[in-house]
């Protein structure tokens, strides 16, 4: 069975989430639908780790917090995932700590819903790592915006169409699903999200646009969104001394050793990096290159800490 990708969804999208598509075979993954159409069956979370406490009498069951800047993921971690219970509970917390789970739902009446996640695999990072978890997101987070507000124009809400546009087959299909279960969904909401988030990297940038007129949804925050994007993606550049040509040299050459490091599991992201450093890369121009590689879709991470190409 192919094994589903992990989303980057920001906590305040995710908790609005309160449809899901359960599977009715044996071995099919079920879905959470976002109110922008991403469908879940797995998240990789990067956050702050705010409290960590056991819910069973035994100490078998833990429930613990990652916070982002637009709110608070709730984690279940019990003896079926033993190892993975046990960093978690070793943790001090505060701490930045990076996530893969699995999604699970908890439905006490008819029109109620509750979202929560399974942890795969959890350890510390960086504040660095947490930034660079916040730029991708709200990269995400807005293409999944753009996305909902063309398919909104269409008069058939149609997977096939939206799929033409350019985007991936399963945000196709997130898209119908969410525009048939939400109603009006204001986009408005989450592009203060991302508006937010951006700011809690680069607080000085407080001139941020009018969202009350929905008509600007298309082009002015989201040209503004991309405006900050360009100046933290430019003032990294600049520190590295780095030209565009110089740094499509380096991704070049970091995709070639992921390409002679993976096996068919990938390839560790520790010995990634330490063969670009023998290679005379710098470790900042590392990390920016993994990143601009995943944007481009020409590397995933199909578990946590584990690099493998398209």
């Amino acid at each position: 069975m192919k094994r589903e990708n992990a989303w980057r969804v920001f906590a305040g999208e995710f908790n609005d989430s309160s449809v899901e598509i359960k599977s009715k075979e044996e071995m099919t993954p079920s879905y959470v639908v976002t109110p922008l159409g991403a469908k879940v069956n797995r998240l990789f979370i990067v956050g702050v780790l705010t409290d960590v406490e056991n819910v069973s009498e035994g100490g078998d069951l833990i429930r613990a917090h990652i916070s982002d800047p637009t709110g608070v993921f709730t984690l279940y971690s019990g003896q079926y995932q033993q190892d993975v219970t046990n960093v978690l509970a070793d943790i001090e917390v505060p701490a930045f700590v990076a996530v893969v789970g699995k999604v699970r739902t908890y439905t006490p009446e008819e029109g109620s819903m509750y979202v929560s996640v399974r942890p795969e695999k959890i350890m510390e990072v960086s504040a660095d790592v947490r930034d660079r978890w916040i730029i991708e997101t709200c990269k995400n987070t807005k293409d999944r915006i753009e996305a909902v507000f063309e398919a909104m124009k269409m008069e058939e809400k149609n997977a096939f169409e939206i799929h033409k546009l350019g985007y991936s087959k399963e945000l196709s299909e997130g898209i119908v699903v969410a525009l048939s279960n939400y109603g009006e969904i204001d986009l408005n909401k989450y592009v203060t999200l991302i508006q937010e988030s951006l700011q809690y990297l680069i607080p000085e940038k407080e001139n941020l646009p009018d969202l009350k007129n929905k008509e600007i949804i298309k082009e002015e925050p989201i040209k503004e969104i991309e405006q900050k994007e360009d100046i933290k993606n430019e003032t990294e550049k600049t520190e590295a001394g780095e030209t565009d040509k110089d740094f499509a040299e380096v991704e070049d050459a970091v995709l070639k050793i992921i390409k002679e490091t993976e096996g068919d599991d990938g390839a560790p992201w520790d010995k990634i990096t330490e063969k670009c450093e023998k290679a005379g890369i710098e470790k900042d121009a590392i990390e920016e290159a993994l990143t601009s590689l995943m944007d481009k879709g020409l590397i995933y991470e199909p578990v946590l800490g584990t690099i493998k190409t398209t």
